[in-house]
């Protein structure tokens, strides 16, 4: 599965008013914070927040296999050895908790297929769910207050924002 680093959940001027930084001395730490922050929340959820390009190798198969990417929303296309598969040789679906699904009706033996497309809760920033902006500014903030080594553990706010969000699959 290949995803990309994460998009930045909120903006570098929200951080900083958030943690209360007055100076812009600081810009390219917050923004280094505000990456790591939305990569851990990303983990944490199980699921793509912004939406970006997704790409997955899976087996040929006819019977119907879950991309492990949520969630889904366009399959764009779909390949083997890099040639384009007709569409007619294979049927998608994207069900309606974003799981996106595939199953080839016809294939040659052998080899993966790529399927690639577009995932992501939220088209911006904006389209985000409060909560979890929250929890990445708090998360942000608490980076920040930490860096030196000191302040324990991630504020238990931070998880129970995020929790209701959070997609776990069994392997």
């Amino acid at each position: 599965m290949s995803v990309g680093l994460a998009e930045p959940i909120v903006t570098l001027a929200e951080a900083q008013a958030f943690a209360r930084i007055e100076t812009g001395e600081e810009e390219a730490l917050v923004a280094g914070l505000i990456r790591s922050a939305s990569g851990l929340c990303e983990a944490f959820l199980g699921q793509v927040v912004i939406e970006r390009d997704f790409a997955e190798q899976l087996p040929p198969s006819f019977e119907w296999q879950r991309l492990r990417t949520v969630p889904v929303r366009s399959i764009e296309s779909v390949t083997k050895e890099g040639s384009a598969l007709a569409p007619s040789s294979y049927a998608t679906d994207i069900d309606a908790n974003g799981r996106g699904w595939i199953r080839l009706t016809r294939t040659g033996s052998g080899g993966t297929i790529q399927v690639s497309g577009v995932a992501g809760m939220a088209a911006g920033q904006n389209g985000v769910p409060e909560p979890i902006r929250q929890g990445v500014l708090r998360l942000v903030s608490h980076l920040f207050s930490a860096r030196d080594g000191e302040g324990g553990d991630i504020p238990a706010a931070v998880t129970a924002l995020w929790r209701p969000y959070r997609k776990l699959s069994l392997a």
